[in-house]
């Protein structure tokens, strides 16, 4: 029997009442019952930004993002009686339908299809679709104008939190992160300095400058400091000087602003950046004071995860030697100077002038076009499989973590910058944290305990190794903190397993001769780990300078597929205990596993082969290297079956497959300028 239409009516009044109580039973409200209810204005949201039509445009696929609100028709939305959300005639819409973390919002024809339809859940103060069940996600926890509007599995963050025409203003703060003491910080030690917004600048720029002062020239010092700002806007001059790692504690770079600067110069050595070693900047956004931030550097002095709003300047006038670049955005113009190389990875631009030996950009957005020799550019589209390093970071609860990215392949840009960079984060009760005055004993019983470490600035003598054995584990090192293997051990030896993350430590070479200083796998391992390769980030390798040193080789990779993402391995050529008998040292890195790949590579100054490759299968993205300069005749610089050196980058004669961009070499005998420059 046919129901009446007034019997229908009467049931699909009573389902969408029905329909609309159970919605508010969970917090959820329909966006409007009737026609009369529709509302019209500004939706605002994360950081007090509008939802916004970018470029005003009516066009189907326009991106929706956040901008400043002006009032203008492009940040007038209408929240309809149809679940819909309108603006220039036209539908927010979940591009191609989709229902993954990541798909972008945009405008589109209206169409009545479930990527058109929006509820807002009143308690929780989001707009969720409810065809994926996710929630209208400002991507990458970033306010900045710009940025592209998600879905994203629905959580607790600002960044999730809109107000609707007639709403009210959410009732938690809109910045990503506390910016206040109302969670204590761990206990990171001596060497780690916390700021937050609620200090006065004149505080927080004292005590940066006292930090400069001691590190401006302290090269081969012991004193290791890591500069930690909490989310929130500062208005100070960072100058980094030796052994400082300046970082923001944002999930986002620009969660942490710094009007002012944070550079580095080479005023200490009259403008010459060659030997500005050891430093770090990472995770932070800078607004110039000029417009312009320096950044001159040589080797070991990593830029990550930066947003400069304005231009970046790589050397001070004099020479300079670097540098490494990764996962940064840059507003304007770098301006490489004198620099003699230079890589960058997965970062985006405006432009880029300057040229000189060797620069080399891999997954760069904005890198000027392959042109080698002349000018000496060699550009790669993408990384074909690359991790970005480890990053401590505050969440929106006050709490710390550490966050581990994804594994990417053939990655281009930046992964924050317009994205929600896929990873883990693991809460800080994972880690223990490693303070100056623990020791090999110490760091191997939490290892042993299934703990990762956190390893604050400071120096640490090892009577013993430190032995990674679980898949996984991530050690993470902070203000360049400085392992030294006593008495002839191995530093640290990594198992044949999984996923381990190792960043941000340096390798100093004890008195007593090592044989190895860092292996990753033991000697004939064989498992394969591709979907899920060890990796190594920042980690660098030092015989002599800070006194004499010895080790026979000081990184050797024994297993398959790791990454390794900027090293620089130096026989010191300058410094104390300093001399071709002093500060012995064989090989600089010894690659011995299959498909194992290389970012970054500078290996300086060893006594034999420099570098030698006897796995398939490896790519090198740019390898810088000097010889040494001391050899004192040329029996001493000799490979033997007459060859009269050593070749800088040594692929065995049994190797198959081996591919390398931007490889480059130099060499400057000024002990006995008479030794033959030739070599095999």
């Amino acid at each position: 029997m046919q129901p009446s239409k007034t019997r229908l009516r009467f049931q699909l009044r009573l389902l969408a009442a029905l329909a609309t109580a159970a919605l508010a039973a969970v917090g959820l409200t329909v966006l409007s019952t009737n026609a009369t209810a529709a509302v019209t204005g500004a939706i605002t949201g994360y950081g007090g930004k509008c939802i916004d039509v970018a470029g005003a445009s009516s066009a189907n696929g326009t991106a929706v993002q956040l901008w400043t609100c002006n009032g203008t028709g492009a940040q007038t939305w209408t929240v309809g009686d149809d679940g819909t959300i309108r603006a220039l005639g036209k539908c927010m819409d979940v591009t191609a339908a989709s229902t993954a973390n990541g798909a972008q919002i945009q405008l589109y024809d209206c169409n009545g299809t479930g990527a058109q339809q929006w509820t807002y859940n009143s308690s929780a103060q989001t707009l969720v679709n409810p065809a994926s069940g996710k929630c209208l996600d400002a991507t990458g926890v970033s306010s900045a104008d710009g940025t592209r509007l998600q879905i994203w599995t629905c959580g607790t963050g600002a960044n999730q939190k809109w107000v609707l025409p007639t709403g009210t203003p959410p009732t938690s703060s809109p910045t990503p992160t506390p910016t206040g003491t109302a969670n204590p910080a761990p206990n990171f030690g001596p060497n780690v300095v916390i700021f937050d917004p609620s200090m006065s600048s004149s505080t927080i720029q004292s005590r940066l400058n006292t930090i400069f002062s001691q590190q401006q020239s302290n090269q081969f010092g012991s004193a290791r400091y890591a500069v930690m700002f909490k989310p929130g806007t500062y208005s100070n001059d960072v100058n980094v000087g030796f052994y400082t790692h300046v970082l923001g504690l944002g999930f986002s770079p620009d969660n942490v602003t710094i009007n002012g600067g944070v550079h580095v110069e080479a005023d200490w050595f009259g403008g010459n950046a060659t030997q500005n070693f050891w430093r770090a900047a990472e995770n932070l956004s800078v607004n110039p004071t000029s417009g312009t931030d320096r950044w001159a550097v040589s080797q070991a002095a990593p830029y990550r995860r930066m947003h400069v709003r304005g231009n970046l300047q790589l050397d001070d006038g004099g020479w300079s030697s670097g540098g490494f670049i990764a996962d940064t955005v840059i507003d304007g113009q770098i301006r490489s100077g004198s620099q003699q190389q230079w890589l960058s990875r997965n970062s985006r631009w405006g432009s880029w002038t300057g040229q000189n030996w060797n620069m080399v950009f891999v997954g760069v957005q904005g890198a000027p076009a392959n042109s080698f020799p002349s000018p000496p550019y060699t550009t790669v589209g993408s990384a074909p499989v690359i991790r970005e390093k480890p990053f401590l970071y505050i969440d929106g609860s006050g709490n710390y973590n550490v966050f581990v990215p994804a594994l990417r392949t053939n990655a281009s840009g930046a992964t924050w910058s317009g994205l929600t960079p896929a990873g883990s984060s693991l809460p800080i009760s994972q880690f223990t944290i490693i303070r100056p005055g623990d020791t090999a004993a110490t760091m191997n019983a939490a290892l042993a305990s299934g703990k990762n470490l956190l390893v604050t600035p400071g120096v640490y003598h090892l009577n013993d190794t430190i032995r990674v054995t679980r898949p996984d584990t991530v050690i993470l090192g902070l203000g360049l903190a400085t392992l030294i293997p006593d008495n002839g051990v191995t530093a640290m030896t990594v198992a044949d397993v999984d996923g381990v993350k190792l960043a941000g430590i340096l390798f100093d070479a004890g008195t007593t001769n090592s044989q190895v200083l860092a292996e990753i796998g033991p000697a004939g391992s064989s498992a394969g780990h591709a979907a899920n390769p060890t990796s190594l980030h920042d980690v660098f390798f030092r015989v002599g300078g800070a006194g004499a040193g010895r080790a026979s080789v000081s990184l050797r990779i024994n297993s398959n597929d790791v990454i390794v993402d900027h090293t620089w391995i130096w026989r010191a050529d300058h410094g104390a205990g300093v001399g071709w008998t002093v500060n012995t040292a064989a090989n600089g890195l010894v690659v011995n596993g299959n498909n194992v790949i290389g970012y970054g590579l500078f290996v300086e100054h060893y006594q034999q082969y420099n570098l030698v490759w006897n796995g398939n299968g490896g790519r090198t993205y740019f390898f810088q290297n000097e010889l040494p300069y001391d050899p004192p005749n040329q029996a001493s610089w000799s490979s033997g079956g007459g060859n009269l050196g050593w070749a800088a980058y040594k692929v065995a004669n049994s190797v198959t497959s081996h591919e390398a961009w931007g490889v480059g070499s130099y060499c400057f005998f000024n002990v006995n300028p008479s030794i033959d420059r030739k070599s095999k």
